[in-house]
């Protein structure tokens, strides 16, 4: 009996011993198919990417060939503006997806009839994953302009050729920055503490919105001086700061910078982050200390940030479709930002009379900018992704900063000293009832 005991008790240590073996042999090769698993979904995702990637550039090429047809006629040429008419028109509900195949002349392979893409790996050896895009879709006319301001690329220079109207139609522009897939962090500027900067570059950024315009015919003095209500240059600079319940509030406000007697305008005059020309006109207006305007941020919205400036005529006449630029900049180095740019044909940009309306009466913009949206496949998995492409080289010679130099010969200066304001109504804007 003894005996019979001890083999007893020696078959329940064995029999659980390879019972928490195979327990754990079991977990580990959970895991090892789970990480393989998922090691084969990242490649999928990659791959798809990929193709996405590889459909963007041949879209690159079929607005190459749109562009050389808009220049030259040639074979081919009116089915390729065909498809670009087809892609930009809203209301054409015709299927668009083949239009890069079909320009470039692609193979679109075919599953029991159904569409599957262009292959992206056109030889059978090692193309297990099936990479291909499926839908390119190319567009020239669109509702913005869209970039990424950096502290190595902190400016853009905006020519914007228009849809259906002219450069004289457009009254105003509004532009908005901080998209909400940025990140959240926000560091708004300390106006009573540190000034525009605080401890941190501000998060929102402080960006600056130039304006460069002429009439038919102009002279290059038209370029240093406001005449009347009309100029032919201005700057504006835009620094966040926090929403409050005030936001629609015209009554002065006193936004001091460092506790000195240096003030911020504020851009709700009357509406909601809203700058008359006055702005403008005030801005080229050398008697006068170009003060910025603060903008009311929060976010929960596409940008934490949003301002529309009134347009004023330029001096001699109507617009010039030719020479209407914006200069969107990033004026100080900090963290990157997102920025819209709209153009309007009223005054305000608001839909109706609602100021805090995140729409808009925006026009079209043609041939300014390109949108590819791509989607891009390996196996059954997708990936989509959509970029913006300048439609022409921006890189113009636009000066970032200028100093303003006083007297002449070895006695010039640079004007450091500016005359300090003590009270001023905002609610009526720079220069008028200042001191």
């Amino acid at each position: 009996m003894k005996k019979f005991k001890k083999g007893a008790a020696s078959f329940y240590i064995v029999a659980i011993s390879t019972l928490i073996l195979v327990i754990i042999a079991a977990s580990f090769a959970a895991v090892i198919i789970s990480e393989m698993a998922r090691t084969s979904n990242d490649d999928l995702a990659q791959s798809a990417y990929d193709s996405a990637l590889a459909g963007v550039e041949d879209g690159k090429l079929a607005f190459y060939n749109y562009q050389n047809c808009l220049k030259n006629s040639a074979d081919g040429c009116t089915e390729i503006i065909n498809w670009f008419n087809k892609a930009n028109d809203p209301k054409n509900t015709d299927d668009k997806c083949d239009m890069v195949a079909e320009i470039l002349q692609r193979k679109i392979e075919l599953d029991n009839g159904n569409k599957t893409g262009v292959l992206v790996q056109e030889t059978e050896v090692g193309n297990s994953l099936q990479q291909a895009y499926t839908c390119v879709i190319v567009r020239t006319t669109l509702n913005d302009y869209m970039a990424t301001l950096t502290s190595n690329d902190s400016s853009r220079v905006i020519r914007a050729n228009f849809d259906k109207i002219s450069a004289s139609e457009v009254k105003s522009i509004r532009v908005s920055w901080q998209s909400d897939k940025e990140d959240a962090t926000v560091e708004n500027s300390n106006f009573d503490g540190d000034g525009i900067f605080g401890t941190k570059s501000p998060v929102p950024p402080v960006i600056s919105v130039g304006l460069v315009q002429t009439a038919k015919t102009f002279n290059l003095s038209d370029f240093d001086m406001t005449v009347g209500d009309t100029t032919d240059r201005g700057t504006l600079y835009l620094v966040p700061v926090e929403e409050d319940s005030n936001t629609t509030d015209n009554r002065a406000r006193d936004i001091a910078m460092n506790g000195s007697e240096g003030k911020y305008l504020g851009a709700w005059n009357g509406a909601y982050n809203y700058i008359a020309k006055t702005g403008f006109l005030k801005s080229n207006d050398k008697t006068l200390t170009n003060l910025p305007y603060a903008v009311y941020c929060a976010n929960g919205n596409e940008f934490a940030c949003s301002a529309t400036m009134e347009l004023p005529d330029p001096v001699g006449g109507d617009r010039n479709d030719d020479t209407f630029m914006v200069v969107v900049s990033m004026p100080y180095a900090g963290s990157s930002t997102d920025v819209k740019l709209e153009f309007c044909t009223t005054s305000t940009c608001f839909v109706g009379d609602d100021v805090t309306s995140t729409e808009s009466t925006a026009v079209s913009i043609s041939n300014t900018q390109v949108s590819i949206d791509s989607t891009g496949r390996a196996n059954d998995l997708y990936r989509r992704v959509e970029v913006r492409l300048d439609a022409a080289d921006n890189a113009s010679p636009y000066p970032t900063y200028a100093i303003q130099l006083l007297g002449s010969g070895d006695s010039s200066l640079i004007n450091k000293n500016i005359s300090p304001i003590t009270e001023c109504n905002f609610g009526l804007g720079q220069g008028e009832d200042c001191e």
